[in-house]
């Protein structure tokens, strides 16, 4: 059986296509650098993350771009002899600025691009501007040769639809831009906030998949079809194909913003996204992951799910591929490579030498410190996301501060608002010390710290986080102590539900997930840096005494 979610942890807003008898999936990494995750598998039950193609600042440059801002719901297909990428990168959001205004905020900067490739792993092509009319851009390619490009219509106007339907244009290869008309193809349902488009062509029909109701609990995937491209378009007799809304005893809860695929024999299969809360909080610290799951057609000619519950499925029938399993990721990871591992990311930049090298000093990551933790700039922080909603982490760190003003260390991350964060300081009262600072979005007082604890005054620093669910406990030890030396347990145990989409302070997206990662902060601007030997991170089942539990490493 496949065991959704087949991506866990943030990725959002799934892109399949099949080429031969290789399967790749993309998805949104919205403020994460480098671009777009995209997973590969050849049974549709295994996968692997193979790469990031937005690598560089003609690409992508999110500096100063807002918390779940950058990189929304990219699109992939295959063409020509080529792979192609449309991807939204969101200027702002912001919050509602016209006065009598309802829904969603009214102002908002979307820039919708293209870039192509003959290989999935590069090089990828410079951008072609495509629109800034709407996100999540879809292109279509019709058996005449010609392609559409589809986007969400976005509507700024006060008592307006934000979400004013589904766009079409055509899109000229020749010129490299959009020509002839746009038309509003499809206004939507009564479910509201359309989005996420795809189209299809099946028996003479043109096949329209879109999600609404919002990426929260109401999600959900629409579909409707045409004779003609612009339509108009009728809709699937029970409307939604796939939702979790009304349905709290779900597994997979938020199931909505969807794409098809057809294995070589022509079963189809449908990724979506899902979110896993909490059972004791209903939060999602995971962020939206991706599930996938059979589909059928009917006689009808219309597309529902293989049971006709219209519900997603936390297991699947595998399709009848042969098996095709990749070697597992690595516990540990040494900073060893001239390479960044892959299974982590930074923030915004595009220009990652001003926060990190594994040159500096060979076998560590040494971070150097940057803005405070939470800048939309230049911020060093290299993370790696949640899968589990019960891991263990940990690392080693080399830093020795001179001020309060200087500080390093381990952080479980969501956003500028909402982490954890155990980290090394100085200052003359205490000396080298360590102490947790968190970012509290949904409290009275939004940023607590804790009591410092003294370190030595020099030598490197085993730091640790346990998270079960909810229950997040932090751990320190003397490196050079050796792999017997006790734990030092901070006394307090932290909320990790905060990390989650829905703590949030009101008005604000959070569209990621959780990150557990390393940072550095140097906001005299001295640059002082830190050095982490390695990085260990186990996602496992649930611990009732996690601090029992034996270190990742």
């Amino acid at each position: 059986m496949i065991q959704n979610p087949i991506l866990p942890g943030f990725n959002p807003d799934p892109s399949i296509v099949r080429v031969g008898d290789d399967y790749y999936i993309a998805t949104s990494t919205f403020e994460w650098y480098p671009g777009v995750q995209i997973h590969h598998s050849r049974d549709l039950v295994n996968w692997r993350l193979l790469t990031r193609p937005l690598t560089r600042a003609s690409q992508l440059n999110m500096l100063g771009a807002p918390d779940s801002c950058g990189v929304w719901a990219p699109c992939l297909t295959y063409a020509d002899g080529l792979f192609w990428l449309i991807y939204t990168d969101v200027k702002r959001y912001g919050r509602t600025s016209t006065g009598g205004a309802t829904g969603s905020a009214s102002l908002r900067d979307f820039h919708n691009y293209l870039v192509t490739s003959p290989a999935i792993d590069g090089p990828w092509s410079d951008p072609v501007y495509l629109n800034s009319s709407g996100f999540d851009p879809s292109l279509f390619h019709d058996t005449d040769g010609r392609k559409y490009l589809l986007n969400q219509l976005w509507d700024h106007r006060p008592g307006g639809n934000r979400f004013n339907g589904i766009v079409a244009q055509e899109y000229s290869v020749a010129e490299g831009r959009l020509v002839g008309r746009r038309t509003n193809i499809f206004p939507g349902t009564a479910h509201g906030l359309t989005e996420a488009p795809h189209l299809y062509q099946r028996d003479g029909y043109y096949y329209l998949l879109t999600a609404e109701g919002g990426t929260g609990w109401h999600h959900g995937v629409t579909m409707a079809r045409s004779r003609d491209l612009l339509g108009p378009y009728e809709l699937h007799p029970d409307v939604t194909i796939l939702t979790s809304r009304q349905r709290p005893d779900a597994a997979l809860q938020r199931a909505g913003h969807a794409d098809l695929v057809e294995t070589r024999d022509g079963q189809t299969y449908m990724v979506y996204l899902c979110g896993r809360p909490l059972r004791n909080r209903g939060t999602c610290t995971l962020g939206r992951e991706t599930a996938i799951q059979p589909m059928a057609w009917g006689d009808d000619g219309w597309l529902r799910t293989v049971d006709g519950s219209g519900m997603p499925a936390l297991q699947a029938p595998v399709p009848a591929l042969p098996e095709h399993r990749f070697a597992p990721a690595p516990v540990r990871e040494d900073f060893d490579g001239a390479a960044l591992p892959i299974d982590f990311q930074w923030l915004r930049s595009p220009w990652p030498d001003e926060l990190f090298s594994l040159e500096a000093r060979p076998g560590h990551l040494r971070l150097h410190g940057r803005e405070s933790l939470g800048s939309t700039f230049r911020q060093a922080l290299v993370a790696r996301r949640q899968q589990s909603h019960c891991f263990s982490a940990a690392t080693v760190i080399d830093f020795a501060p001179e001020h309060y003003q200087q500080q390093a260390g381990l952080v479980c991350y969501y956003n500028a608002a909402k982490f954890h964060y155990l980290y090394i300081t100085h200052d003359d009262t205490v000396g080298r010390h360590l102490r947790v600072m968190s970012s509290l979005p949904n409290h009275v007082q939004t940023d607590t710290f804790t009591l410092p604890v003294p370190l030595p005054a020099s030598g490197p620093v085993e730091l640790r986080v346990e998270v079960d669910e909810e229950r997040l406990l932090f751990g320190w030890r003397p490196a050079d102590d050796g792999p017997d030396a006790a734990w030092q347990w901070l006394p307090q145990q932290f909320d990790a539900s905060i990390l989650s989409d829905e703590a949030n302070a009101p008005g604000q997206p959070n569209f990621t997930g959780a990150f557990v990662g390393m940072a550095c902060q140097d906001m005299s601007g001295a640059r002082l840096h830190a050095d982490f030997d390695w990085f260990a991170y186990r996602g496992r089942a649930y611990c009732a005494d996690a601090k029992a539990l034996p270190s990742p490493a």
